[in-house]
């Protein structure tokens, strides 16, 4: 089932410019977005949430056009960036008591999950945080609601090792309960490790979104890893 669809992205900036971007993200599967810094990545998911009003495309969540179903897509879907950039003096507790006042789905007891699961100190306020404990802090909001699809841009971004290692196991989880995860990365290991499905973007346009085997078996040659198919089709052989 396809619990997200986009369909012929667009938007154009002085020096970038965003081309007919379609893929689709499906319930219970962990779909992975790669492509190197400034390829596309964070625009496509800005535009995905109305964060950014593109010029032309659509996007559907649940079979729902975004626009004009914004609201009710919005309490059942969580995003989340690799860093928290507001309330930064207000203690977490107290931004989880704003956050939980937009989904009526908010659950508490998850809220309560998360915390020991990231071992977050509810009493502390993003500045006294790690750059990696403020990544699980938007993950936590994220998830707190019982979403049914995750948006996540960059999410294990200044994660170490052990950290990431928790997230991926967690996405895992989700994916067993039949939530769609869709996050992009640099760290090419985590897609390896966990993705079911890879949207590729290289200067704005989708090179190939595909099922990971699928992906291979078209793209890599002989003896390549994930990471060596992109370093040589970003090398110009994205004719492959």
């Amino acid at each position: 089932m396809e619990t997200v669809e986009v369909r012929g992205l667009g938007k154009k900036y002085p020096s970038f410019e965003l081309r007919d971007v379609s893929f689709a993200i499906k319930a219970g599967k962990i779909t992975g977005f790669i492509g190197r810094n400034g390829a596309g990545k964070t625009t496509t998911i800005k535009a995905m949430l109305n964060l950014i009003h593109p010029d032309r495309g659509e996007v559907d969540y649940f079979s729902l056009p975004l626009i004009g179903n914004e609201t009710e897509i919005k309490q059942r879907i969580g995003y989340s960036t690799g860093t928290l950039n507001w309330y930064p003096r207000k203690k977490i507790r107290d931004i989880a008591a704003i956050v939980r006042r937009f989904y009526s789905t908010w659950d508490d007891g998850l809220y309560r999950k998360y915390l020991e699961m990231f071992s977050l100190d509810e009493g502390k306020t993003p500045l006294e945080l790690s750059e990696g404990m403020k990544v699980k802090v938007n993950l936590m909001l994220a998830l707190s609601h019982r979403a049914q699809a995750l948006i996540l841009d960059e999410p294990t971004s200044g994660l170490d090792p052990f950290s990431r290692n928790e997230l991926l196991d967690l996405f895992e989880q989700l994916k067993k309960e039949g939530t769609a995860v869709f996050f992009s990365t640099h760290i090419i290991s985590d897609i390896e490790r966990c993705a079911d499905q890879i949207v590729y973007i290289s200067k704005g346009r989708i090179v190939a979104a595909l099922e990971k085997a699928e992906f291979a078996a078209r793209l890599s040659e002989a003896g390549e890893t994930l990471e060596d198919t992109m370093l040589r089709l970003e090398r110009g052989d994205l004719n492959a």
